[in-house]
């Protein structure tokens, strides 16, 4: 696919930002006197712009997921980055996105935000693609497909071969936002990016990796995609603590396994306990960590939680969510305060 058709023209035209960083050529942590970005000379650890390259932080997690430094774009949360993409790829009222909700809201603000109409195209009963009925309207200046794999506030995974299917039969740019697929069975599709050029993947720290606070995004895919999301990104997007504090908990990955493993083995605990209740009337197949549940009266019991300080997702108001509430699973403590206090409702 020639990505530059997609592109927009004031996009691809336009010249980047150059801060005084670019402007230098040397490496941006060597012993030199700065006299270039009116920065404060005062030292305090965050006195300095960070390295709009972030090269440190590129290092590491492109070793972590096995792909090329240039193959990496982040963004101050997921967000960002979902709304870099929109704002590369579509013309204010002209171009389309689809989504296929139930599904992550942001989608759909973001697409407003840039006057950019959102066609959803709904999940089937089982919470399953439509790929047909998406292959079908892909032509009708639709430039991007967003595609919630673990899905939210579902909880499932969408098959693989369907989203392959979508990858190389969507005629624009397919987005797969992976923000929960540390707890998923199913592999990443973030290999995939070095074949289909057409293909974003972006995944986040604030799940599995425990870092919510800091706010940190990633995108991968091809160089060219990545080039132009760079282009039109703030510069500093991303700031010293930020970064700081990613390389610090990165180092300890072992330890970010270890606590994926102590979320499914948590699933499975509360799947067991939430089946003995009469009020439970299904408990949604879950890839993420959390698990959506049909109640009797999702209003009732959400208020009734709320009043012993238990707070959950009320997602009744989405398509196929009546009378479902969403749990993130906690520890075991929580988890067990949790199935204590709906057993006593």
């Amino acid at each position: 696919m020639n990505i530059d058709t997609l592109v927009r023209d004031n996009v691809k035209n336009m010249s980047s930002y150059s801060s005084a960083r670019d402007d230098c050529k040397n490496e941006f942590n060597k012993n030199l006197i700065y006299l270039d970005a009116n920065e404060s000379p005062f030292v305090n650890g965050i006195n300095r712009y960070p390295d709009n390259k972030h090269t440190e932080l590129k290092k590491v997690v492109s070793k972590i997921k096995n792909v090329s430094v240039n193959q990496v774009v982040f963004g101050n949360g997921t967000d960002e980055i979902l709304d870099l993409i929109v704002r590369v790829f579509c013309n204010p009222n002209e171009d389309k996105i689809i989504t296929l909700p139930p599904t992550y809201g942001m989608y759909d603000v973001i697409a407003n935000t840039n006057g950019v109409e959102n066609i959803e195209i709904p999940l089937k009963n089982d919470f399953s693609i439509d790929k047909n009925e998406i292959l079908k309207l892909s032509s009708l200046n639709a430039k991007i497909l967003f595609l919630c794999s673990p899905n939210n506030p579902s909880g499932n995974s969408f098959d693989t071969n369907d989203l392959t299917d979508l990858i190389k039969g969507f005629k624009g740019i397919v987005v797969v936002d992976e923000a929960y697929i540390d707890f998923s069975s199913k592999q990443s599709l973030i290999s995939l990016i070095h074949e289909n050029n057409n293909l974003i993947i972006t995944q986040t720290l604030s799940k599995a990796y425990a870092m919510a606070g800091i706010r940190l995004g990633m995108g991968f895919s091809n160089e060219k995609i990545i080039n132009y999301l760079n282009k039109i990104k703030p510069p500093y997007n991303i700031n010293v603590l930020t970064e700081r504090k990613a390389l610090e908990e990165l180092n300890k990955i072992d330890d970010i396994k270890k606590n994926i493993g102590l979320v499914l083995n948590q699933r499975k605990l509360l799947i067991s306990c939430l089946d003995k209740l009469d009020f439970v009337k299904k408990i949604h197949k879950s890839d993420a960590n959390f698990l959506l549940v049909k109640f009797d009266n999702a209003d009732l019991r959400y208020n009734q939680l709320l009043e012993k300080g238990i707070i959950v997702r009320n997602r009744s108001n989405q398509p196929l969510c009546q009378n479902c509430l969403r749990i993130t699973i906690g520890t075991k403590n929580e988890n067990n305060t949790l199935i204590k206090t709906l057993n006593e409702l």
